[in-house]
């Protein structure tokens, strides 16, 4: 199956990855080169803006205060304020302010006579009137502009105010009137503030808000009408914190830098300084220019993001032809990579598959000068060095199959050589098991448990009956399998040669003359070290005339139990054959009729298993016979092989086990005599020979 992910789609990812890597830092370098384009750019918008908006402010401005203060300085003027009362004077003044009107933007004048407080005022919208619309106060609040006026030095001040009293809001120039350096009053014109504000601060340039302050940086204009400051041009009122522009800004270093470029601005009128602010929450470049005759600042506050500095179509075409570039660039590379590599890789695929199905004459294509061609005459090499290496393995493995039947066939000859032998020496070491004897003279007085770890072990029991009683043991030779069953036989010679010289009812004679035997015949000082040929053995013989039970055991003890109590006689501590010689020792005891008898190897006790594969132990044994010692005696054994077998689980058997139990009751059968017939009272022979039956 063709793998969807191959050399076309891996080289067209690597170029897409590697477009995208450079791509990446290049748009982040270029995203900041626009960024920085834009704020020149919006820099010098900004200023230019100002600029502008300075000239277009101060040509009609400055006309409304040129004409407000000719009006002020007219001589016409000044002779009707010094006698207010002349009708002549009076007629002649309204006449010539009837003709300023008519020159004045705004279409209204007004004449303030200082001595008497009277406020004359006339404009397009109500009729011409000579008298006074009203008269100021220092107590009224209205009138706070006009006494701080004419109590402050400067000649003339603009001041945007709301008059209470005839409900107009207008730009005020107010240009003192003086006479022998006695000032007569206060005259000048009015601009409508809406059209001041429609005319000159309204723009529907996106992103701009233009604004006027004076040198506290009191808003004088702006394009929202609440942020007005008025009569703040006047000195008649202290602004508010939101008809400040210092106010509206993020931080005291923002207002410091502000504060910098009014300063800047004021002492070269002409220049725009700019700086970067947060205006009310939100980043603004601000721009700052004076106007000296007017005594204000223009302050355009520039939101980088919504102005038009940079138009959008400009960089979705940049993005637009960079992402064309790309997609040819990806289509050439793919196109390349298809013809030059793809194309000549597959059909050396192809030839590759033909060689691997076994088709070694395949031709490859070998005509190109490249890498590719050369890697094709390569490949061609190595199927002619496969060919032959395959051939010359199949040689030798028709050979090797050859020479391993023929090794199978011997080995299997020789294993059923081993098998039947093996079998030949279980059948012999069989042979001397007293089996049948004990089944002739204590048919259901015993049970035997026989289990050889491999085919052939070293354990085995023996049984004697003479006229006297019965003698029986258990014996457990050093090592297993075929070296332990070689110690078997000749064990068994050496315990019947035993019996033979000290005779059946003396267990611990038995055993001494066994451990001597077994020196004299097994010179240790011969044998290597790791050759042992120790002999684990336990006797007892049963006197059933006078109901007593005599025991010795070289590292083996004697078992009974009633099911109630358990009685363990041990015997000694050292095996047959052990490095330390010691001397045995008889223990007498009665015979209980009903109680169980038991002597086992060590296979049983130290057989593994369990949860954490530990040997069966005294314990758990002990504990075994006393919960079965009043079962059938082949019931128990059977028991005892059950409870082995689950405890040891699926761990193998570590050594050979032999178990022998015998129980007397009131039917205890009673020794043969000499003749044959039984008796309670036999007498003991010298010497008898062991018969040993299977």
């Amino acid at each position: 199956m063709a793998n969807p992910w191959g050399l076309r789609s891996k080289s067209t990812v690597t170029l897409l990855i590697a477009c995208l890597l450079a791509l990446v830092p290049a748009l982040l370098i270029g995203w900041q080169a626009i960024d920085d384009v834009r704020r020149h750019f919006a820099s010098g918008y900004a200023e230019q803006y100002t600029l502008l908006h300075m000239q277009k402010i101060l040509t009609p401005v400055s006309r409304e205060l040129a004409l407000s203060r000719r009006l002020a300085d007219s001589v016409v003027t000044r002779e009707w304020l010094l006698a207010p009362e002349d009708p002549v004077k009076r007629e002649r003044f309204f006449r010539e302010a009837e003709g300023f009107r008519w020159q004045f933007s705004g279409d209204a004048y007004f004449v303030i006579h200082h001595a008497t407080g009277d406020y004359y005022f006339n404009d397009g919208t109500r009729a011409e009137s000579h008298s006074p619309r009203y008269r100021l106060s220092p107590e009224d609040p209205d009138d706070t502009w006009y006494f701080s006026t004419m109590d402050s030095t400067g000649a003339y001040n603009i001041n945007v105010n709301v008059d209470q009293k005839l409900g107009l809001a207008k730009v005020w120039f107010n240009v003192k009137i003086r006479h022998d350096g006695r000032v007569l009053g206060l005259a000048g014109g009015a601009l409508d503030l809406t059209r001041f504000l429609d005319r000159f601060l309204r723009d529907d340039t996106p992103g701009l808000t233009p604004m006027i302050v004076n040198p506290r940086g009191d808003l004088q204009a702006h394009p929202e009408r609440r942020r007005l400051a008025f009569n703040s041009g006047a000195d008649a009122l202290e602004a508010g914190e939101a008809q400040r522009l210092p106010s509206m800004l993020g931080d005291e270093s923002q207002r410091e830098r502000l504060s910098s470029a009014m300063q800047a601005a004021m002492r070269r009128p002409g220049q725009v300084h700019s700086l970067e602010a947060t205006l009310e929450g939100e980043p603004r470049l601000l721009s700052v220019g004076y106007i000296p005759e007017l005594k204000w600042l223009l302050v355009t506050a520039l939101d980088l993001d919504a102005a038009p500095i940079l138009e959008n179509r400009w960089l979705w075409s940049l993005v637009i032809a960079l992402t064309l570039i790309l997609v040819i660039l990806m289509a050439g590379f793919a196109f390349g990579i298809e013809r030059l590599i793809l194309g000549p890789l597959r059909r050396l695929q192809q030839s590759a598959r033909a060689i691997a199905g076994g088709d070694f004459d395949h031709a490859l294509p070998t005509e190109r000068g490249d890498e590719i061609g050369e890697l094709s005459r390569d490949f061609s090499h190595m199927a002619r060095q496969v060919e032959r290496h395959t051939q010359d393995l199949e040689d030798k493995v028709r050979q090797r199959t050859r020479d391993l039947e023929q090794t199978n066939a011997e080995m299997a000859r020789a294993r059923r050589q081993i098998d039947a032998s093996l079998e030949y020496a279980s059948i012999i070491q069989r042979a001397i098991l007293p089996s049948r004897q004990l089944q002739d003279h204590l048919p259901r007085h015993h049970a035997i448990m026989w289990r050889p770890r491999d085919v052939v072990g070293g354990d085995f029991y023996v049984f004697r009956a003479t006229e006297r009683g019965w003698l029986m043991g258990v014996i457990d030779c050093a090592g297993h399998g075929v070296p332990g069953s070689l110690m078997t036989m000749l064990a068994r010679a050496i315990i019947d040669n035993a019996i033979l010289h000290v005779g059946a009812d003396d267990p611990a004679a038995i055993l001494n003359e066994t451990d001597r035997q077994n020196r004299s015949t097994l010179h240790k000082d011969t044998l290597p070290r790791s050759i042992a040929t120790n002999m684990d053995m336990g006797l007892v013989w049963v006197d059933p005339g006078a109901g007593r039970l005599t025991f010795a055991g070289a590292k083996m003890s004697l078992y009974a139990s009633d099911g109630d109590r358990l009685e363990v006689q041990a015997g000694g501590k050292r095996a047959l054959g052990d490095k330390r010689a010691m001397t045995y020792e008889n223990q007498d005891m009665p015979l209980h009729r009903g109680w169980t008898y038991t002597l086992a190897t060590d296979g049983f006790l130290d057989q593994a298993g369990g949860e954490y594969g530990f040997g069966f132990g005294h314990t758990r044994f002990e504990a075994m016979l006393r919960r079965h010692a009043n079962d059938p005696l082949h019931r128990q054994v059977e028991a005892f092989g059950e409870a082995l077998d689950r405890y040891r689980g699926e761990l193998p058997q570590r050594d050979d086990i032999t178990l022998l139990s015998f129980r007397f009751d009131d039917e205890t059968p009673t020794t043969p005599s000499a003749s044959g017939a039984f008796t309670t009272h036999p007498e003991r022979p010298v010497h008898q020979e062991v018969s040993w039956t299977c």
